[in-house]
């Protein structure tokens, strides 16, 4: 579209035109949505983002001024600050979800016996792994990353993250049965 014709559509959407606005919509939500999604890395969350975005945008639209910058560029503000905001939102979710699963361990290994991960041997299993996959079990499971985050922290596709982990887990899982097994037949 050209700038004439952008214009026209913000002066009629700033009128409360519902039309104008389903224009803008239509020409900017894609690209929307796609930075959206690489802020909050999920699909339906950037869906609800992008929607609060554009509630934000049809709300605010009397604010914007084309002297500033391009329709897209202030409505890409409002999307983008949107995601982020939700993103932190989230993050901060997590970290309380996980605090309180802490807390919630802690009683439990408070009012019984302590366990120790050496006690039952997943040290021994763990290090039977792989290097790749041990360096991601230990990661996940012991250092309380997320795969996005590993992905992140060791600079790996989060592709690479989730085979390797299905891989170390299926393989614990084989090894802990043998090791069931070896029990039994010695114990018996």
């Amino acid at each position: 579209m050209k700038d004439q014709e952008i214009n026209s559509i913000v002066e009629k959407v700033k009128q409360g035109d519902e039309s104008a606005f389903e224009i803008l919509y239509d020409n900017y939500s894609a690209a929307l949505f796609g930075v959206c999604l690489k802020i909050v890395n999920d699909q339906e969350v950037a869906e609800d983002v992008l929607q609060d975005a554009y509630l934000k945008i049809w709300s605010n639209i009397q604010s914007y001024d084309n002297s500033k910058g391009t329709i897209f560029t202030w409505m890409l503000n409002i999307a983008r600050n949107t995601a982020i905001d939700k993103y932190r939102q989230q993050k901060k979710r997590n970290i309380s979800a996980n605090q309180n699963a802490s807390n919630d361990v802690s009683n439990v290994l408070s009012n019984s016996e302590e366990l120790n991960v050496n006690t039952i041997g997943i040290n021994e299993l763990i290090n039977q792994l792989p290097e790749d996959q041990r360096e991601i079990i230990e990661y996940l499971y012991f250092k309380g990353y997320t795969q996005q985050e590993l992905s992140d922290e060791l600079n790996i596709p989060l592709g690479t993250v989730k085979t390797r982990s299905r891989a170390a887990l299926k393989l614990l899982r084989d090894l802990f049965v043998l090791l069931i097994i070896t029990w039994i037949v010695k114990n018996t």
